[in-house]
């Protein structure tokens, strides 16, 4: 077990992400823009969740939309690499079930849990020990794991369907989810308990 769990930092340490400080501080600008847009408060992923807010969704579709072209231009430019990952049917529906049901039960991204819990959120200290068993369990038992997975249909990209046309996908694609962002009405969510607090 301690021996998969250091080959793991050790894989992640041999990746070439920068200094301990450029993923601090790149770090730390991801939750400030969290922390400004409230995206780390129950009430705006609930909200989402019963189509009463908006906030959740724009903000998911702007990031795609501007990190996909940024990310394209960098991997033109020798500065970034990506690996696609293996198409596993099976293990693609559960991971999105399991996904789903923790963001509606906790109420948050994974990518909030540390920011709220910055804050002194208990139920957000709580999913970030889940994710950390879960996450461990799941390493230490993914060779059997991988087998209930179901098919491997392989790595599969939108550019090989299509023949290439990388450019082309990438810049469409971000383009319709930046407009769709803008289109969509800002809406924000007001939880009643606010409005009638108990005395």
């Amino acid at each position: 077990m301690t021996e998969r769990i250091t080959h793991m930092f050790d894989v992640v340490a041999a990746q070439g992400h920068g200094s301990v400080w450029t993923v601090l501080f790149i770090g730390f600008c991801f939750g400030a823009v969290i922390l400004w847009s409230r995206l780390d408060k129950f009430e705006k992923m609930a909200g989402f969740m019963i189509f009463e807010d908006t906030l959740a969704p724009r903000m998911a579709m702007m990031t795609v939309a501007l990190s996909g072209v940024g990310f394209y231009a960098l991997v033109q430019g020798g500065v970034a690499e990506y690996q696609v990952k293996p198409t596993l049917l099976g293990g693609l529906l559960v991971g999105a079930v399991l996904f789903g049901m923790g963001l509606v039960i906790l109420g948050k991204c994974p990518s909030a849990f540390f920011v709220s819990v910055s804050e002194g959120r208990v139920d957000a200290l709580v999913g970030v020990i889940g994710g950390m068993v879960g996450g461990a369990v799941f390493t230490l038992t993914f060779p059997r794991i991988k087998q209930l997975m179901g098919p491997d249909l392989g790595a599969i990209r939108l550019s090989d369907v299509l023949g290439g046309y990388e450019l082309t996908i990438v810049l469409l694609l971000s383009l319709t989810l930046f407009v769709v962002a803008l289109l969509i009405p800002t809406v924000d969510y007001h939880d009643p308990a606010d409005e009638n607090p108990k005395r």
